[in-house]
């Protein structure tokens, strides 16, 4: 059975990670899997949203340690190796795919796993699901966009306790504090989150990933070089057949059919 399952409905690509019995940890085939998924979702047109979840009863508890030799006298193991093939170039595909991304948190999400969860656009959980900077049990710190995610969502305080302290922060608290997007009822996730991708899938699509590249900018950006790039982005949205239809839908009082162009 394929560790990664991948499917297109109505403009959403549902990305599931189906490794239950491990967690749906992270092993090498899963990341090549993703890969994939997520070119796919940038180069084909009829992909308008992506809904990434996880199989069984986490969602995903980080890198698969199974993997790892790690005994004592065993030869070190250079982790930038994995992290620089597979984690960062995941993340970075993940933030520059011009297509929102949906994430329904359907139980633990941990080490890497809880990273790459907050990576996505829109994060949605059960109210059961929790959040673990696992790392620093196992004498690591966070990785996956970790140290950059968590202060910028949190704040650096909550940030520093979250990945010393490696507590579980559950889905409610989650929410509370601004790292997601809503906390859901177990046995309204998936209809959540599918409605929410349906809506994007049918949503102006350039638009989206305009909004994307805006406020993933912004953080880095002074005032004077985020009013340029609002600038520059509007242009590129005005020229869009989206807009078009936006305005002249507006006008007639209709509902807009967006076509994502």
């Amino acid at each position: 059975m394929s560790s990664i399952l991948v499917s297109l409905d109505g403009g959403i690509l549902s990305v599931t990670l189906n490794r239950p019995d491990k967690l749906n940890a992270f092993n090498p085939e899963m990341h090549q899997l993703l890969k994939a998924a997520f070119e796919r979702a940038r180069e084909e047109p009829a992909v308008r949203a992506v809904l990434l979840t996880g199989a069984g009863r986490a969602f995903c508890a980080g890198q698969d340690l199974s993997e790892r030799n790690v005994a004592p006298g065993a030869a070190p193991i250079d982790l930038a190796v994995t992290i620089g093939s597979y984690y960062n170039p995941l993340v970075r595909r993940m933030r520059e795919l011009p297509k929102p991304i949906v994430c329904a948190v359907n139980g633990v999400a941990a080490g890497a796993g809880a990273n790459i969860a907050l990576a996505c656009d829109l994060v949605l959980a059960a109210r059961s699901a929790s959040f673990l900077q696992a790392f620093s049990r196992i004498g690591l710190l966070p990785d996956s966009g970790g140290t950059y995610f968590l202060p910028r969502l949190a704040g650096t305080a909550r940030a520093m306790g979250l990945a010393l302290l490696a507590d579980k922060l559950s889905a409610e608290d989650a929410e509370r504090w601004g790292l997601i997007w809503k906390a859901l009822d177990d046995a309204q996730l998936m209809q959540e989150a599918v409605s929410v991708a349906s809506t994007l899938a049918e949503g102006p699509t350039k638009a989206y990933g305009l909004i994307k590249k805006a406020l993933y900018a912004s953080s880095g950006n002074s005032l004077d070089a985020q009013l340029d790039l609002e600038r520059d982005l509007q242009r590129e949205a005005g020229y869009s057949e989206d807009y078009r239809e936006g305005v002249s839908a507006f006008m007639q009082k209709r509902k807009p059919v967006f076509k994502g162009k």
